[in-house]
């Protein structure tokens, strides 16, 4: 353990554990001004991500995570769990989640009617997390603890809040809620967990690692603290894995739909599939033609048995036509 311990963080760049402290317990040092600092920044970050999110500006979005204060309770909780004592960060990460939730719900009522949520990039983005997200979410962690141990590797903090999205998600959660999409607030809100969940043990092992420990304080059940969040990580590791299959079964659909289009589109040669995308349960497929397209009714007896029954076809063309083909299999 001391050898870890000297790698991660040689003895001349460790910061103090009270240090530390004064860094990820907002309760420390002069509160009125800090609770001011925490919960301004995060509404100015909250209103900042859902205009990039509404706007599909990924430049705005990378803007609000650099300011979004909500890693430091974060933190918080896992350098209280190795030190055994109550912080108080769990209510600042609990109130912190509901502002930025509310903020993307009301951004949402000023949205138009015809705003579709999977058009999208930063909202399509944080809808279907998968193992890969949680990887390097992991990962993440692991640098930002060790940055915050070390006295000489601060620069980098900005670039683990740009890699480890927590605002945003919960910006989307908010803004799905606001159209009636609650599936897709649940996809946002799994990618959040798992940022927040990872953050907590990998800064929970480092900090162990690199002994911040003191006495244990009998107010504080850290078994069930333990619990309660190996529990949450299996539920949210179980989710994620979930979606990764479901996020190959889509795109394996996708592809096949794309060559069964293109084999539709192949009695004129200058037509062409471009895309095809599936959007909530509706596959979109948007094709490049001069002339008239072949009969719809052809397309969906071809897609019969390569996709499952029921679900929407839409056929959108170059000149701007959408055509909704029917269903699969009716």
């Amino acid at each position: 353990m001391k050898r870890l311990r000297q790698r991660l963080v040689p003895a001349a760049q460790r910061r103090t554990l009270e240090e530390l402290t004064a860094d990820l317990d907002l309760r420390e040092g002069d509160r009125p001004s800090r609770y001011s600092a925490f919960w301004t920044m995060l509404v100015l970050s909250s209103v900042i991500a859902a205009a990039g999110v509404i706007s599909d500006s990924t430049a705005t979005v990378i803007g609000a995570m650099i300011i979004a204060p909500l890693s430091t309770p974060i933190m918080g909780l896992a350098l209280g769990l190795v030190k055994r004592s109550r912080t108080g960060a769990a209510w600042f990460v609990l109130g912190g989640v509901c502002a930025v939730v509310s903020i993307g719900l009301l951004a949402s009522l000023a949205m138009p009617g015809t705003f579709e949520l999977l058009a999208n990039s930063q909202i399509a983005g944080r809808t279907s997390p998968g193992i890969a997200d949680l990887v390097a979410a992991i990962a993440t962690g692991l640098a930002g603890a060790v940055a915050l141990a070390r006295r000489d590797v601060a620069a980098v903090l900005p670039g683990v809040a740009i890699a480890i999205s927590l605002v945003p998600p919960l910006v989307v959660v908010g803004v799905c809620l606001g159209r009636g999409a609650p599936w897709l607030a649940l996809g946002a809100l799994v990618l959040f967990l798992s940022n927040m969940l990872s953050l907590v043990m990998a800064g929970t092992f480092v900090f162990a690692a690199l002994g911040y420990t003191t006495p244990p304080a009998p107010s504080l059940s850290r078994r069930r603290a333990v619990l309660v969040l190996g529990g949450l990580g299996v539920v949210v590791t179980a989710a994620l894995v979930g979606s990764t299959v479901a996020n190959y079964v889509f795109s394996r659909w996708e592809s096949q739909v794309k060559q069964v289009a293109s084999a539709w589109l192949a009695g004129d040669r200058d037509a062409a599939v471009t895309d095809v995308q599936l959007q909530s349960n509706t596959f979109r497929i948007a094709v490049r033609t001069p002339g008239d397209l072949p009969p719809v009714a052809d397309l969906l007896t071809r897609l019969r048995g390569v996709v499952p029954d029921g679900l929407p076809i839409v056929v959108q063309t170059t000149q701007g036509r959408l055509i909704t083909a029917g269903r699969v299999g009716s």
